[in-house]
Formats: C-alpha cells, sequence, structure tokens
C-alpha cells in the first residue's frame, strides 16, 4: 500500500502524472504509425494530443526495445510449459493486450503492478470497454483487495513497489509461481525509488527466483548539459531520478545487477540500440514517416536512456541485445590532451536576441560579428528570428545590438541553418536555410552593410534577393549545408556542398559559384567522392576547402576529414587521415588557424563526455581532444547549433547561441555568449 505521509502521496501522484503523460505520447505515436498498437487509444481514454515528431521517436525507441526483449524471452521460452511477466509500475501500458491479441500468451501469465489508484483506473477502464475484456475473458468475480483485476492469464494489482513486503504478499495471493521462468519488466520505475528499495527489489528478484531474466529501461548521464536539462525537468515536476547519482552510466547499471544476485547482464544506450538492434528497412521506415529535423536532440535524448537485460538460471541463456547486424561502434576519445577555458562575455549578459539556435554568425570585419537567423528567444517567447544582431568589440569589450527590419517574408523567411558569407566589408550573402522541415529551400539574398557599420551606430543592413542562373538555383534549396570561399586559377568562388532538402533527407552534390555575379561554373573534381552529409563543417584553406565530420545518409555521425585540394585543370578529393581516429560528430562548428583545424563542439554517439575542442595538425594529421572547463559557468554549455567566430590575434572563440529542444525536458538556450580562450592549446599541440 502507499506510505501514510502526505509527501510520499504527493511524490506518488507526481510519478502516477508521468506514466498518463507517457501514455498519450505512445498513442500519438500510434496515431502516426510509428507503433503498431490498435489498444493504445483504449487505454489512454480522453487524453489524446499530438505530439512533435522528436516525442514519437522517443516514444517508438522505447517500446521497440521493450518489446524486443519481451518477444525474445517468449520465444526462448515458447517449449517451456509456463512462463510469467512480471511488469513493475505498469501504469496504462497495453502489452498483455498486443501480446494476447497475436497468440503469444498460450502459456504465460501477465502480472502488472502500479499504484492502487492507477490499477483501479485500469480495471475500470478493461471492464468498459469490450475489446479489452473480450481478450482477457471471464474474470470470475470482481477483484479482491490489492488484487484490481483477475483473469486467468491476467493479473493487475495495486500495490506500491516499494514496500517490498507486502508486494511480496500480494504477489503470492494473486498466484505468481517463484519456481517458473519469469521475467520482470521495470520500464522507466526503478530511477523513481530509493536506491536501498530499488536495490532491495532487484536482489529479491534474483534470490527468489532461481529462473529469471529483469529488463530495465530508464536514463543515464544526468552530468553533462542535456542530463542537467533533463534532471531540472523531473526535479521540477517534484519526481527526482534518484538512481542516476549512485548508477550515473550503462557500466554502473550492469555493475549494479551483477552484484545483486544475476549472472549475466548486456545493456546498449539508445543509439546503440536503434543501430544495431533494428533492421536498416525498420529504421528507414521510421525515419521518413514525418518531416524531421532535430537530429541532435534524437542523438542526445538516446545517449541518455538505455535498455538493460539481466539474467540467472536461464537455458539457453537470455541474450536479446546481441547486435542483429555487425556495425562498427566507433570508440570515444583516447583521453584528453587538456582543457580550455569557458567563461560569459562581460556586458553581453541579457543581450537580446542572442539566445537562439540554428543561426549563423559571421565576422563582417575586425572586431563586428553579424549574426542572423535561427529560432530563438525575443520579448520572452520563442520564435523564429526575424531580426539581424550585429556585435562588435569597443575598449575591450563586446556590445550587441538589435537591427530590426520591414523584410517580407518572401525575402527573409526567418530562415534556420542557413549560411553567410561576407564577401567584403560591406557585403554579405545568404544561402539556404528553411522554414519548416518540409518547406522548400529559400533561395539566396545579398545583405548590403555600411562601412561604418557597429553596434554602437548600427545602421540599416539592406536585403535584395539573388537572381540565379536556373543550373545554380539547387545549390540554393537546402539547409545545413556548408559555403565556403575558395579560388581557382586566381579567381574567387563560393563552394556550396552537402546538406539536406525537403525531397533528399542527405545531400552529396557540390556547386562552384563564381563572385560577385554567382555564375554557376562546371569544374572538373577527380579522387574518391566524399559520402553525402548534412550538419558538417567546412573551412577554406590554401585555395581549396576542407570538409569535417557530419550526419551520413543512415543518420550516423561521420569521422572523415577530406580536403579539396585545387590542381591545374581543376580539384581533387583527397582523404586527411588523423591518429587517432576523428570521433565522428556533427552539429559543430570549424575554423583553421596556422596549419591545424579546429573543431568545436557538436553531437557524437560516445556519451560518456560531450565535444569540446578538437586540434587536428593538418601537416601531421595528430589529432587531440580537449574538454571545455565550464566551472565558471552557471548554466549548461550546449555546443551544438551554436555558431563560432575566431579571432585569430586573441587566439579566441566566441561562441553565440547554441542548444535545442530537449525531447520533453523543454527548450534550452544558452543564455550569453561565452569566450573559449584557446592560447594555450595552440602553443602546446
Amino acid at each position: 500500500m502507499l506510505v501514510g505521509s502526505g509527501s510520499a502521496v504527493s511524490l506518488s501522484r507526481q510519478i502516477q502524472g508521468t506514466g498518463g503523460s507517457s501514455a498519450v505520447s505512445k498513442c500519438s505515436a500510434a496515431a502516426r504509425g510509428y507503433i503498431q498498437d490498435r489498444f493504445l487509444r483504449l487505454l489512454a481514454g480522453r487524453r489524446r494530443r499530438r505530439r512533435a515528431p522528436l516525442i514519437h521517436r522517443g516514444y517508438y525507441i522505447r517500446a521497440r526495445a521493450v518489446d524486443h526483449c519481451v518477444q525474445d524471452f517468449l520465444l526462448k521460452t515458447q517449449s517451456l510449459p509456463r512462463t510469467q511477466i512480471l511488469s513493475l509500475g505498469a501504469g496504462f501500458d497495453s502489452l498483455y493486450f498486443r501480446l494476447k491479441d497475436v497468440g503469444l500468451l498460450r502459456h504465460t501469465v501477465v502480472y502488472e503492478v502500479d499504484f492502487p489508484n492507477v490499477a483501479c483506473q485500469k480495471a475500470t477502464l478493461i471492464k468498459r470497454m469490450k475489446e479489452l475484456s473480450a481478450l482477457v475473458g471471464d474474470t470470475g468475480g470482481e477483484g479482491l483487495g490489492a488484487i484490481t483485476f483477475s483473469g486467468e492469464d491476467y493479473k493487475l494489482l495495486g500495490v506500491d513497489l516499494s514496500e517490498l513486503s507486502e508486494l511480496e504478499r500480494t504477489l503470492e495471493e494473486a498466484g505468481l509461481n517463484n519456481e517458473i521462468p519469469t521475467l520482470f519488466i521495470a520500464e522507466v520505475v526503478l530511477t523513481y525509488m530509493e536506491n536501498t528499495r530499488s536495490d532491495a527489489l532487484i536482489q529479491w528478484a534474483a534470490e527468489h527466483f532461481p529462473q529469471a531474466c529483469f529488463l530495465v529501461y530508464e536514463q543515464v548521464h544526468p552530468e553533462d548539459p542535456f542530463g542537467c536539462v533533463m534532471q531540472q525537468h523531473f526535479s521540477q515536476l517534484n519526481c527526482a531520478l534518484r538512481s542516476l547519482a549512485q548508477y550515473p552510466d550503462c557500466e554502473a547499471q550492469q555493475r549494479r545487477f551483477l552484484g545483486k544476485g544475476w549472472t549475466d547482464c548486456s545493456v546498449m544506450d539508445m543509439n546503440e540500440f536503434f543501430t544495431c538492434c533494428i533492421p536498416e528497412d525498420e529504421q528507414q521506415r521510421v525515419q521518413t514517416l514525418e518531416p524531421f529535423d532535430e537530429y541532435e536532440e534524437w542523438h542526445l535524448k538516446c545517449s541518455h536512456y538505455f535498455v538493460l537485460a539481466a539474467s540467472k538460471g536461464m537455458e539457453p541463456s537470455w541474450t536479446p541485445l546481441l547486435p542483429s547486424m555487425t556495425v562498427p561502434r566507433h570508440a570515444g576519445p583516447v583521453g584528453m590532451a587538456g582543457s580550455v577555458p569557458a567563461a560569459v562575455c562581460a556586458r553581453l549578459s541579457g543581450s537580446p536576441g542572442l539566445r537562439r539556435y540554428g543561426h549563423h554568425s559571421v565576422l563582417i570585419k575586425p572586431g563586428v560579428i553579424l549574426t542572423t537567423g535561427g529560432f530563438g528567444e525575443e520579448n520572452g517567447q520563442h520564435c523564429r528570428m526575424r531580426n539581424f544582431h550585429v556585435l562588435s568589440k569597443l575598449a575591450g569589450y563586446w556590445k550587441a545590438v538589435c537591427v530590426t527590419q520591414n523584410i517580407p517574408d518572401k525575402r527573409w523567411g526567418e530562415r534556420l541553418y542557413h549560411t553567410v558569407s561576407c564577401l567584403s566589408d560591406t557585403l554579405a550573402l545568404v544561402v539556404g536555410g528553411r522554414t519548416s522541415p518540409s518547406s522548400a529551400g529559400l533561395g539566396m539574398l545579398w545583405l548590403k552593410f555600411p562601412k561604418t557599420c557597429n553596434a554602437s551606430d548600427p545602421d540599416d543592413v539592406s536585403v535584395k534577393p539573388v537572381s540565379l542562373q536556373p543550373a545554380a538555383e539547387a545549390a540554393a534549396s537546402r539547409w545545413r549545408h556548408s559555403t565556403t570561399e575558395m579560388t581557382f586559377k586566381g579567381e574567387q568562388y563560393l563552394f556550396v556542398y552537402g546538406g539536406r532538402s525537403a525531397l533528399e533527407p542527405v545531400l552529396g552534390d557540390w556547386y562552384f559559384l563564381h563572385t560577385p555575379e554567382l555564375s554557376y561554373t562546371a569544374i572538373a573534381v577527380e579522387g574518391p567522392v566524399p559520402e553525402s552529409r548534412h550538419s558538417h563543417s567546412a573551412c577554406s584553406w590554401e585555395g581549396g576547402v576542407l570538409i569535417a565530420g557530419g550526419l551520413g545518409a543512415a543518420e550516423q555521425p561521420l569521422g572523415s576529414v577530406f580536403l579539396l585540394r585545387e590542381l591545374e585543370h581543376g580539384f581533387q578529393w583527397q582523404t586527411i587521415e588523423t591518429h587517432p581516429p576523428l570521433v565522428p560528430r556533427y552539429s559543430h562548428t570549424a575554423h583553421v588557424h596556422e596549419g591545424k583545424l579546429l573543431l568545436v563542439g557538436g553531437v557524437w554517439f560516445h556519451a560518456s563526455s560531450v565535444p569540446g575542442i578538437t586540434v587536428i595538425d593538418l601537416m601531421t594529421g595528430l589529432c587531440l581532444d580537449y574538454v571545455v572547463n565550464v566551472e565558471h559557468l552557471e548554466w549548461p554549455l550546449m555546443l551544438h547549433n551554436h555558431s563560432s567566430v575566431f579571432l585569430p590575434n586573441e587566439k579566441e572563440l566566441l561562441v553565440i547561441g547554441g542548444g535545442g529542444n530537449c525531447f520533453s525536458f523543454g527548450t534550452h538556450l544558452n543564455p550569453e555568449p561565452v569566450a573559449l580562450s584557446l592560447s594555450s592549446i595552440l602553443i602546446s599541440c
């Protein structure tokens, strides 16, 4: 039964609220075709609401992981006369009905446990819905006591899981058999319990069931920026994630089970599960269900949840998390070569419009930066950013000002993931970008500003659409691409490469645009063509272009570095080998300084750390990783979807904006620009 104190009752209500929200999200995912489950809408009742594509993907991978392991258990035990499943904190889950509907419970009894009022609500729903009650069959009368519903192969129990003796007594009364193979399921449940109580439950299951399996799905990595936002969200709901301090990562969770009586235990985060345990055709189906462009938040969400399968006494052994295909696993950084201090830019605190992501910043002349586009916060509201912002350094301090423009939507379009190239101290070119993931490309724009433009005297920035040749129009109908200044035979060009469009999830083509008229020019390129990618970085170097990282066709981060090198009659793609190998990443920024490629932030699948600064020596290929020291920042610094400007004289990086929609945990926008001092690492390396 529930603990009697008022605080415990309040906590149980908050936890039950997360279960109700989960049911609504699963129902929305099913309605969009992510999950095939006709019972979710019946169990969700009137609580229906359409969620965002990012939420759909998150609940898809959760449901897929649980179903994968449950069906593997049923398959491995199908020759046995009797088995049972015990779902802990089941809420309004539809597992029993789905399995019964497809004939997978011929010799299996399902027990579900949750708080008494949740179990009573679910029992009432089942009795009221003929489609549900028909599957359960004759219950033989009303449920008694903590047993709120009792069918031949389905038992619904109302018990507080933290009261282990009461749980054990009720399970015995309901007919749970300790001597037959049993699968325990804890889907985002144990983390809400005090560690002493959840540990006791795990150990009790191992000690009392000679043949048993335990399936867990919940959160990890509380201390990185995304993890901090995740923890803050649950704390605000008064549902703290209690297991994270003691069991912060997959390895700690594995040690937990092996130390509590389980003989075998495997664990994967959800990036690894999606890549290794879901067939490629199913991956592609899910990736094309809805217009989608929140890759960073999807991969970060997946790196902060895990699925664990532990077992004991099973013959044959239960190993549902063995990869179904051979996929190369990318190791994380060999070790950190040092740290880079981060500091808030003095006097820029609270500057309007700099809280944003998906924008672009460019140095238009020494000490003056123009920031455009993206999604952020203005006047307390989240919106696409329409106005320009000029930052200038005066008397050693940065100052920012908003430049308001009356620009027709058709010209500017409040775009995200565009590029801006400064062609002179009075002229810049905007290429591509999008409003929504289903929108067509937004073309090109000239930005013209006077030589006197700075934050103290922010003259108007005029905007003029670019009229392109038909052959060059495709270059502008993309986003998450790169646009890089380069030279060929002494002439100036812009090299537009990669990205994605409304029709193609990833592009691998390129365009040479002669400046300033932006005429399309065909120039021969030889050598092995790089894999298609978007969200990569591109820098000018020795007349050519350096391409690093990016997200590939299978939504997998890439670790390759290419140089487009000038030859006598054209260009050649040349691979730059790095040692140790560059950890695959995307959504980073990059700069070149004195023969060194600097990669700033990004997203990678190596979840035990987040990308900081990587320095690649372009002569030797030596690749060194540096962590960003954020001890002087009072908020999580998210180094993805940001922009950065390198100031060579100061050997300093100015990071502007960054962040994104952190799954269902809220939108995080880095509140202030941050200066990263690189003087020590550029000297040492």
